[in-house]
């Protein structure tokens, strides 16, 4: 979603504080910084279905990693980013300072060091807004990233200590903290797409409800997802809203919502129809 540019309304959203916390992949956090560095060196791949093994391997050589019908060039997207987060994250290391991904990609941002590689208005980052606001994300997975793979290869290395990162058990506790000091004025569930930065926040209610035993745990206000995922066995992302109920994530009542349709459409509109309120 962030290669498709959605911080061009979502930014907005944050801006009117219509969003009160996110989830996403490692991978979003990084497209959106990408995006605002290295905007004019996107390649765009319109006939991306009709591409031979040989078409993408050329891409591949030229520094172009694709995402659907947008290549993202190496060395002005990854490697710009890699030349001033590695310098963040061995700062705090030097000072004995832990933080979660979102946080270092935060810390970058404000830092200014990127304002001389800046492509596209700063309105139209939704990180950058994110940053102003120090809205709480959770990123699950993080480590799968392409800045999580870097950040694995100095720890390989020796010249990081995995702890410097926070990790994913850190995202979940945070979130159960975060979850029930907000849960009692109602909060909502808006999903975009399917995998694991919905499957990971989801699941804070049950774990809260039966693990904690804390069984005035509220279900979540609503849920309603966009995917054009198909329901299958072992598929989150195709998953209707029901089968939620029986893992205790939602209740029998919750208001449920399912969009089957693609998410780079609907999203905006749908943030459109709200900022317009």
């Amino acid at each position: 979603m962030s290669t498709a540019e959605i911080g061009k309304i979502f930014g907005e959203m944050i801006r009117q504080d219509k969003v009160h916390i996110i989830s996403c992949t490692g991978a979003n956090l990084e497209e959106d910084l990408m995006n605002l560095v290295a905007h004019s060196h996107y390649k765009r791949v319109p006939n991306y279905r009709d591409l031979t093994p040989q078409d993408e391997w050329d891409l591949l050589e030229k520094g172009l990693n694709r995402v659907t019908d947008t290549c993202i060039p190496e060395e002005e997207a990854f490697r710009r980013l890699q030349e001033h987060i590695v310098k963040i994250w061995k700062d705090a290391e030097a000072k004995g300072e832990r933080y979660f991904p979102h946080e270092y990609m935060y810390k970058l941002l404000l830092s200014g060091v990127l304002e001389q590689y800046y492509e596209i208005p700063i309105e139209n980052s939704w990180m950058y807004a994110a940053a102003k606001a120090n809205l709480p994300i959770v990123v699950p997975g993080w480590e799968d990233s392409t800045m999580g793979n870097i950040f694995a290869s100095y720890v390989l290395k020796g010249e990081l200590k995995a702890s410097t990162v926070k990790s994913g058990i850190e995202y979940m506790t945070f979130l159960a903290d975060w979850y029930t000091d907000n849960s009692q004025k109602g909060i909502g569930f808006f999903q975009i797409g399917g995998g694991i930065a919905g499957d990971f926040p989801i699941c804070v209610v049950p774990m809260l409800y039966q693990d904690m035993e804390r069984t005035d745990t509220p279900f979540w206000s609503y849920f309603c997802q966009i995917s054009d995922s198909t329901t299958s066995y072992g598929s989150y992302s195709g998953a209707v809203p029901n089968e939620k109920i029986t893992w205790g994530k939602l209740d029998q009542d919750t208001p449920k919502f399912i969009v089957e349709s693609d998410a780079t459409i609907v999203a905006p509109l749908i943030f459109a129809y709200l900022l317009e309120m």
